[in-house]
């Protein structure tokens, strides 16, 4: 398998005839998605999406993908297609809109609807096309043509990508359910079509490439939740994707089954299955939604909320209710479903939830323990399917980390493509497919550009690991004034101290050490400030170490008279 390594420089001019994949996101991580194309000086990207941060990025929002590649070249964009309305594939869309608004955004009807609706937040009115699938466009170089795929929200597409350099099939996120709720099966025949024809390279979506065998259909979830509203004898709150729709319809589904009426809680949760259901692709009994603000004046046995933040997001309503700072309070007896699966590194969060929950008396049913929840995305036997379907002459598995891409690119050799036409690249990796040959040429600048606040890219990892320090070890200001020309400090040195001690005795010791100090260093010649202000750090420095070891952050002030 071809894969990166660290010698890697700018890549070369591409050829006339050649086709330029550079993935800004997506690669090595599930997220921040986004695939930029480039062929006869004309640009295509495909997806757009945001990365959300983990607890060793204290304050971030929201992680994008790095636009300093494509920031001079945004003319030369054609398109922007969206495979799916999922936040890792459009949540950025609105950030790259801001540096040029008039970029047409290209997808289908649930998905552009859900981006426009974003859109308004931000006050941004963009280019759409909207695309069905089994329909061709021409965008420059660019003829694309779209297939249905199977995925945890309606509407998502593939994209066959033709220029004179080949064909390039990008599959978007998928599964093969046989039995979708909507009945939109995934074209597997037209991948086969593509196959005949002649896939250059295959493109294709990592996340459950270890997991063995085929997908769940999520008609199996639905007699479980049936289950779980039978059981119920008080509230019942299910937490999952605020876009995922088919799983909001069986939930719907169970509470008019059951003489449940349903409100919705989080903004994003309402926002979209209000446009869900007014697109007809969400089925709402009269009468059964409520305003989550009626919700106390019915009988717990007879509520059902639905809500956001089934990944423990810290803001989310649930992790709000598991920390009693929301209006819903959890209660002995109530049930709160998590029907969706684990983003890896979410982990830990999702589980202090689900002991914050259970610690008010709640009973929580998640995967682990029920199947509440199928996957979004194609298994080891679905992935081979696709493989054997379209044949490629080179592949590149996409949307994963790691261990993910690389498990994928074991499945492509398993079906007979040759390791050194298995492509695995990470985020920044230029790939050139040029005579039919795609391997790796250079990389371009790639880093995370992190949203805090309305603040976007001004928040750098010095400033992380800053953060990172405060909040495990706290900090110490010292503030002396000094005569440097008579040698002698004159007023403090002060000691304040935040998330470290209160031991007052303790700082009457290191107070006498950084007078002495200041009073040698400025007897020794030593006069400029920066010099008398790293003494100090290096005094509380070391006596930190040697009496706590710990290494909060160290601020001194030295001020000259």
């Amino acid at each position: 398998m071809s894969h990166p390594h660290p010698g890697l420089s700018a890549p070369p001019p591409l050829p006339a005839e050649g086709l330029r994949i550079i993935a800004l996101g997506g690669l090595g991580e599930i997220g921040r998605n986004m695939t930029v194309f480039e062929h006869a000086g004309r640009l295509l990207i495909v997806d757009c999406g945001v990365l959300f941060p983990e607890t060793d990025q204290p304050g971030v929002d929201l992680i994008l993908p790095d636009f300093t590649a494509i920031r001079d070249r945004l003319d030369d964009i054609e398109a922007v297609i969206l495979t799916h309305a999922h936040e890792d594939h459009i949540g950025a869309v609105p950030y790259l809109l801001r540096e040029r608004a008039d970029i047409p955004l290209v997808g289908t009807r649930l998905t552009l609807a859900l981006m426009v609706a974003k859109l308004q937040e931000h006050r941004i009115k963009p280019v759409t096309l909207q695309i069905t699938e089994e329909e061709r466009h021409s965008f420059g170089p660019f003829d694309l043509e779209f297939f249905a795929v199977n995925h945890s929200i309606p509407d998502a597409v593939a994209v066959a990508i033709r220029t004179a350099a080949g064909l390039v099939l990008h599959t978007g996120d998928f599964k093969m359910d046989q039995l979708p709720l909507d009945g939109r099966l995934t074209d597997l025949g037209g991948f086969a079509r593509l196959g005949a024809e002649g896939v250059d390279l295959l493109m294709s979506d990592s996340t459950n490439a270890e997991v063995p065998g085929f997908v769940t259909s999520e008609r199996e979830i639905a007699p479980v939740l049936d289950g779980v509203f039978r059981e119920a004898g008080k509230r019942i709150i299910v937490a999952c994707f605020a876009s995922h729709v088919h799983r909001v319809q069986q939930v719907l589904d169970a509470a008019e089954a059951h003489g449940r009426s349903v409100a919705f809680i989080g903004r994003s949760m309402v926002r979209n299955m209000g446009v869900a259901r007014d697109l007809g692709l969400l089925r709402v009994p009269p009468g059964l939604i409520i305003d989550a603000r009626d919700v106390e004046s019915l009988p717990d046995r007879n509520i059902c909320l639905i809500s956001t933040g089934s990944q423990g997001e810290p803001l989310s309503a649930l992790s709000r209710m598991a920390n009693r700072d929301h209006a819903i309070r959890i209660e002995a007896g109530d049930t709160v479903v998590l029907a969706s699966s684990l983003i890896p590194g979410n982990e830990e969060s999702v589980y202090r939830v689900i002991n914050g929950l259970t610690r008010w008396g709640a009973k929580v049913v998640h995967k682990g323990v029920a199947k509440v929840h199928t996957s979004g995305h194609a298994p080891a036997g679905e992935l081979l399917y696709v493989l054997n379907a379209t044949r490629p002459s080179n592949m590149m598995p996409v949307h994963g980390e790691w261990r993910h891409l690389r498990a994928h690119g074991v499945l492509a050799e398993l079906t007979g493509l040759p390791p050194e036409r298995i492509v695995l690249a990470e985020d920044g990796m230029v790939v050139d497919l040029v005579e039919g040959q795609a391997s790796i040429t250079g990389v371009v600048p790639c880093g995370y550009v992190y949203v805090d606040g309305l603040a976007v890219g001004d928040v750098r990892e010095s400033s992380l690991k800053d953060r990172r320090i405060l909040g495990e070890e706290g900090f110490i200001t010292i503030t002396a004034v000094v005569d440097a020309a008579a040698g002698k400090v004159v007023a403090g040195p002060e000691l304040m101290a935040r998330g470290f001690s209160d031991d007052k005795v303790a700082f009457d010791k290191v107070r006498k050490l950084i007078n002495d100090g200041l009073a040698d260093g400025m007897r020794n010649g030593m006069t400029d400030v920066n010099a008398l202000q790293q003494l100090v750090r290096r005094i509380v420095g070391r006596w930190v170490s040697d009496n706590y070891r710990r290494r909060p952050m160290i601020i001194p002030v030295v001020v000259e008279v």
